[in-house]
């Protein structure tokens, strides 16, 4: 399983990056997909936060809860996604430019 994690890490954003070079849209969709992801994932931890200090539940367990959101999960793995994807995109268009 770690290594499914790791490989998809590593070849997920490389994928994102070919599809960007090859279709422009890509990179709105991809970016587009990271804004509604960064607004799920914000509302989510926002209030469950709320919640654990409304309640008055300041307990580590209370606050581990929110990773059994599956929403919480799959938009904040977008995001890690996303951000090696953005990454790999500046160096390659650092590496252009100084050619």
């Amino acid at each position: 399983m770690i290594f499914l994690l790791v490989s998809g890490n590593i070849i997920i954003p490389i994928i994102m990056l070919f599809f960007s070079l090859k279709w422009k849209g890509a990179e709105l969709v991809f970016n587009t997909l990271a804004l509604l992801s960064a607004l799920v994932f914000g509302n989510i931890a926002a209030a469950s936060i709320y919640r654990i200090l409304k309640n008055h539940t300041v307990f580590m367990t209370s606050i581990h809860a929110i990773f059994l959101n599956p929403a919480f999960l799959l938009t904040g793995a977008y995001l890690g996604i996303y951000v090696l994807y953005k990454l790999l995109a500046l160096t390659l268009n650092a590496k252009q430019r100084t050619m």
